[in-house]
Formats: C-alpha cells, sequence, structure tokens
C-alpha cells in the first residue's frame, strides 16, 4: 500500500486492522494505508437531478406534469451524516446514488403534487417548493445526503387547464396595456397642449414689448421732433 490521497470533492474510507468498527475518514487529504488495511472512496460532487412527475393528479382530480431541479450532495461537514452516507452508499457509483436520491425525490414531488390544487402549485410555485424540499430533506439526511436547493422547472397539462387559467391574466395584462397607452396619449396631448399654450403666451408677451418699444420710440421720436421744429422756427429770418 503506501500514502494514498483524494481531492477535496472526495472522501477516503479506510477500514481494517487498527480501526475497528470505526473507518478513518479523510475528506479532501491524504492517509498512509497499510498492506492488511483497505481504502475506498466516495464522492462529494454536488448532484443536479431532473425530477419529473409526468401526469399526476392533483387533490381535484386534475392530471399535470411537473419537472422540478435539486441539487444534493453527500454531507461531509457532519460525521455522524458522513458515517451514515459511508454506510449506505460506499462501494457504490455516483450515478447509482444519484438514483437512489432521485427516486426519494420523485416520490415525495408525486405526493405533494397530490395535496394540492392546480392554481396553487402554478400560482405559488414557492409554496410548492418549499413543501417537497422540507418532506425530501428529512429523508435524504437519513441517507447522509443534504438537499442544496430545489425548485421547479416546469408544469404542464395535456387538456389546456393551465391555459385558460392564464387566460384572464394576459386579458388583464393586455386590458392594463391599453388603458396605460390610452393615458400615456392623453397626458401627452395635455403636455402638447400646455407646450403650446406656453408657447402661444411667450409670444404674445414678446409681441407686446415689441409693440410697447415701438410706442415708446415713436413717442420719443415725435417729442423730438417737435422740439426740434419748434428750435427752427424761433431762429430769425435772414
Amino acid at each position: 500500500m503506501g500514502w494514498e490521497s483524494c481531492g477535496p470533492n472526495e472522501v477516503l474510507v479506510v477500514s481494517g486492522c487498527g480501526h475497528g468498527d470505526h473507518p478513518v475518514y479523510v475528506p479532501g487529504g491524504r492517509v498512509y494505508v497499510w498492506p492488511f488495511q483497505t481504502f475506498q472512496r466516495i464522492s462529494l460532487n454536488v448532484m443536479t437531478l431532473n425530477v419529473v412527475s409526468p401526469k399526476v393528479f392533483t387533490n381535484q382530480g386534475v392530471a399535470v406534469s411537473v419537472t422540478g431541479v435539486a441539487q444534493v450532495k453527500v454531507d461531509a461537514s457532519h460525521e455522524q451524516m458522513l458515517r451514515t452516507a459511508c454506510q449506505q452508499f460506499l462501494g457504490k457509483s455516483e450515478r447509482e446514488i444519484e438514483n437512489i436520491a432521485l427516486e426519494t425525490l420523485e416520490g415525495h414531488q408525486r405526493a405533494i403534487m397530490g395535496t394540492m390544487s392546480v392554481e396553487e402549485i402554478y400560482q405559488d410555485r414557492q409554496k410548492f417548493s418549499e413543501k417537497v424540499f422540507e418532506v425530501a430533506k428529512s429523508d435524504l439526511v437519513n441517507m447522509g445526503i443534504n438537499i442544496v436547493s430545489y425548485t421547479i422547472k416546469d408544469i404542464s397539462d395535456d387538456h389546456g387547464y393551465l391555459l385558460a387559467l392564464g387566460m384572464p391574466r394576459t386579458a388583464e395584462v393586455k386590458r392594463n396595456a391599453t388603458i396605460g397607452e390610452a393615458v400615456a396619449n392623453r397626458d401627452a396631448g395635455i403636455k402638447a397642449a400646455q407646450a403650446d399654450e406656453m408657447r402661444m403666451s411667450a409670444k404674445f408677451v414678446n409681441d407686446i414689448e415689441v409693440a410697447k418699444a415701438q410706442r415708446d420710440f415713436e413717442l420719443k421720436k415725435a417729442a423730438y421732433d417737435g422740439e426740434v421744429n419748434t428750435r427752427v422756427s424761433m431762429l430769425p429770418l435772414s
């Protein structure tokens, strides 16, 4: 044997003489393995699972299909969970671990779908996701697996139920868009009229100022001409 090492994404499990009933767990490191000991590895990679539940009847008797996405991994942060995972999965491939976790999630996803209405699943996906997450979490923890995340990827049906469910909202959005456009056009018209009014008012004020200036000029000119004529008339005749 000799020194054996493993990367940060796996755990080296050493058992045999010298360790009794308690193997040594080495997550991301190295350990010396004696000839009378054995070692195995278990992956700590995050596994992404597509959880598909086709045509499951909700509590209304409507069949819908849901696809969820979950991320799970063997939890090495707690020794007890790591020991449990090794007891369950040591010697199994990552694909085999994925399949076991997937079957667990599929079962819980189908069960939760059966307790909710289509409207609840469709309109409150967060609530549905939280329910699946919570019920699946306890079972997976008992296997030494931690569920990192779960979310709904898609929900569909073959009878147009979801399409009909979304039609009032679509109509509402279109109606609001039409109203919004009408209001915007009205406001634009009002602003344009106000701008025209301000422009005409400014022109009117400017015209008045010009007229006043012209009048003052003419008055001053008339006064000047009158004064000149008066002085000319007072000059002695030659």
